[in-house]
């Protein structure tokens, strides 16, 4: 199989750091070109699934803007300039949840839409999770921190209550790497 190429690339909308949207030119193996092909850029994102020496899972019950009611969330958030996915990782987990974990495993990288870019998924799972600080988090939306069981969190897998993709595959990875 070849890959498409990129012929050219318009930068048509800069919000700053949080969002760029670029217009490419795309040619195809047979020759053809698309010449108004949508491509989007976020940072990369860590999201962690956080299992307490206790065996809970550190969740939120929170509300975001895209979102209709509320949704279960694992920590995490966009990694910054210079870090790697991992010190993303471990800084998302303090600043949201005042925690720290002794083992961290990497679930893989994932790309948030095959076809228009968008920031990559940076998936871990955190185990041995423990109470190190106060939350430092300055996010925007409202939350309140969770301790789940391995029950609540797959019943929840299974009605659908991680509502956001990315969340959910975290949360199902890890189920498959403790069994």
């Amino acid at each position: 199989m070849t890959p498409w190429k990129t012929l050219a690339r318009e930068k048509i909308l800069d919000m700053g750091k949080f969002l760029i949207i670029e217009k490419h030119t795309v040619g195809l193996p047979n020759g053809r070109e698309i010449p108004d092909w949508a491509w989007v850029i976020t940072p990369d994102y860590a999201s962690v699934a956080a299992i307490t020496r206790e065996g809970r899972f550190l969740c939120f019950r929170q509300i975001k803007y895209a979102i209709e009611g509320t949704s279960f969330a694992p920590p995490g958030g966009f990694i910054d300039p210079g870090e790697t996915p991992i010190e993303g990782a471990k800084r998302e987990l303090l600043e949201e949840t005042g925690y720290a974990a002794d083992e961290w495993l990497a679930l893989g990288c994932y790309a948030g839409d095959a076809n228009r870019g968008v920031g990559k998924a940076h998936l871990f799972l955190a185990k041995g999770a423990h109470l190190v600080a106060s939350p430092d988090d300055e996010d925007l939306e409202e939350h309140v921190l969770l301790q789940l069981t391995r029950a609540e969190v797959e019943n929840a897998l299974k009605t659908g209550d991680f509502r956001v993709l990315g969340w959910m595959a975290v949360m199902a990875l890890a189920l498959l790497h403790l069994d």
